[in-house]
């Protein structure tokens, strides 16, 4: 559990530093910032998303994944999570919770035609997503709780801690408690990774990357401001991705392929 230990750890000072540069800079400059993240998270997930290798399951998984999304919300269960976080560690005057809501509700109305402003649900959000897909947090715990190899969970600390900077700059102090989803995904990974590992092939690592990148790609899309896009519901395209994996030698052999 150390390499999930030091990923938390890492992406909590980038978030304090981001934090403290944040109070340091204008506002155009913070907003020219999150352009940038999210100019970076859509050419991550493009990255990403090209490494499938059944164009077929990434499409099945993105359209069943967002169907059953949409059906369970769980983009707004995430941001209500969220919102919970905020008001038990963020205490706010009863003034200040008034202007909070009145620029919620504006950014609600005008997402669609600029960048959407702080708020510590949207950035637990992104960050709990951004941080948890991808082949690194997978294979990462699978060799730290396998063998003891800490190697590709230390660079992708490192990696986090550099993003995190610019997200907490960008959309403020709930991205570091994107920790807290970072720390119960990694670590059940790691802890089960010896039950997990013998099921886990290279073609299901491509899949998972694809779909991955494909939600990287909405967040990308969510922080340059070009469409509204309630990434969290993609979620399930991930689990779709493995289902067909899994599946895929059990149908070959009843079509005798």
């Amino acid at each position: 559990m150390i390499a999930v230990f030091v990923n938390c750890a890492t992406i909590l000072l980038g978030s304090l530093i981001g934090l403290l540069f944040a109070k340091k800079i204008q506002q155009k400059v913070t907003d020219a910032i999150q352009l940038a993240c999210g100019l970076v998270s859509f050419i991550m997930g493009v990255q990403m998303s090209f490494k499938y290798q059944n164009v077929v399951y990434l499409a099945l998984a993105l359209i069943l994944g967002g169907i059953v999304g949409t059906m369970l919300d769980i983009d707004g269960k995430i941001l209500s999570f969220g919102k919970f976080l905020e008001k038990i560690f963020i205490k706010k005057s009863p003034e200040q919770e008034k202007t909070k809501n009145d620029i919620a509700e504006t950014n609600s109305e005008s997402f669609t035609s600029g960048r959407p402003k702080k708020n510590f649900a949207y950035a637990f959000l992104n960050a709990s997503v951004l941080f948890c897909v991808g082949a690194m947090a997978i294979v990462g715990s699978f060799k730290a709780g396998i063998e003891h190899d800490y190697s590709i969970i230390f660079l992708k600390s490192v990696l986090d801690g550099f993003v995190s900077i610019g997200f907490a700059v960008a959309m403020g102090v709930g991205t570091a408690f994107s920790i807290i989803a970072i720390f119960l995904y990694q670590g059940a990974l790691t802890l089960l990774s010896v039950l997990i590992a013998p099921y886990v092939s290279e073609q299901m690592l491509a899949e998972l990357t694809g779909s991955g990148g494909a939600l990287i790609i909405l967040i990308g899309i969510n922080l340059m401001g070009l469409k509204k896009v309630k990434t969290a519901n993609y979620l399930p395209a991930v689990l779709f991705s493995v289902i067909f994996v899994l599946c895929e030698p059990v149908v070959k052999n009843l079509l005798g392929i």
